[in-house]
């Protein structure tokens, strides 16, 4: 790290001196990483850093070295300043506060609060029934924070998995009938007359939870406008596994939009009744893309291949 931005995390958090004490983990692609930085006289003990450094030659880990790709990675981190610097401070849902950004040439430096030292310092590989009903409230007052509201600055629609997006993962796709009906599948979706900010990136990863069950979200780089069900598809995909996934389909969405209500304050049945029949739709757009992008991923399944066979034939 360079003496400037070294510089900005001590004047913006009173630090007399500062170390970096270890790389939590490098950024997809060789694009930067992100460090703990311990601090000195300060209210904080640390901080976490995102540098963002823009490679010299692109290293993607499954071989997409294009400047689709790279241009896509580019606006992700300028969405993430943005969300940071105009929006985070609205967001019900518990999220790292952001102390400061700086940008010099072609780096970038976003520096939040350490959430470890916040008290959310487990990440789960399995969770439990009521680990998924936390993460489902917190998607729940997240939506219900930015209901309405105009994405102005982030991604027009967001999701790292978003069509328009993803062309060379599409042209690539080798079922025919998802391929076919992949337009269909985006307009429905992205039609709907509610519309939040979506996380963009909700995997079980991406959550930092408490020792007494609370639960704080991370990585804003693919927050934009949409459905508030891409969100939980993906999120519910990353965490259970397909008889799961199915057995507790019903629940699952009972147990969102509970939480969703109450955030809001009151009961949107117009709204329940939008958005829960595009669960599925949301879950067969993100099929689209892993099989563009992935065709021997894991969670390519069963389940997943009978909701996106039904989807495609009511979409038609």
């Amino acid at each position: 790290m360079n003496e400037h931005f070294k510089s900005i995390i001590l004047q913006n958090t009173g630090a007399s001196s500062l170390f970096e004490k270890e790389v939590i983990q490098e950024l997809w692609s060789g694009y930067g990483k992100i460090i703990r930085v311990a601090l000195k006289n300060s209210t904080l003990d640390s901080v976490v850093v995102k540098h963002v450094q823009l490679p010299k030659r692109h290293n993607h880990p499954r071989g997409w070295n294009t400047d689709i790709g790279h241009q896509r990675k580019l606006k992700s981190y300028e969405v993430e300043t943005t969300w940071y610097e105009l929006y985070s401070k609205n967001s019900m849902a518990r999220l790292p506060k952001c102390f400061a950004i700086e940008s010099q040439h072609d780096e970038t430096l976003i520096v939040l609060e350490d959430l470890d030292k916040a008290g959310f310092p487990l990440r789960k590989q399995n969770v439990t029934w009521q680990d998924i009903e936390t993460c489902l409230e917190w998607l729940a007052q997240f939506h219900a924070s930015y209901l309405g509201k105009v994405p102005n600055g982030l991604w027009e629609v967001g999701t790292y998995w978003h069509l328009e997006t993803r062309p060379q993962e599409l042209e690539i796709l080798q079922d025919k009938a998802l391929k076919n009906a992949a337009v269909a599948i985006n307009k429905k979706l992205n039609s709907c007359n509610f519309k939040t900010f979506v996380h963009g990136d909700a995997k079980l990863a991406n959550f930092c939870f408490s020792e007494n069950g609370q639960v704080a979200g991370v990585d804003f780089q693919y927050v934009g406008g949409g459905c508030g069900m891409k969100d939980v598809a993906y999120f519910v995909g990353s965490c259970l596994n397909e008889s799961d996934c199915e057995r507790l389909e019903s629940k699952l969405l009972d147990t969102y939009f509970t939480h969703l209500h109450k955030a809001l304050g009151k009961k949107n049945e117009a709204l329940e009744n939008e958005w829960r029949p595009l669960y599925r739709v949301a879950w067969a757009d993100f099929h689209r893309f892993l099989k563009g992008w992935s065709p021997s991923h894991w969670k390519i399944n069963t389940y997943s291949e009978r909701i996106t066979a039904e989807v495609i034939k009511n979409i038609q």
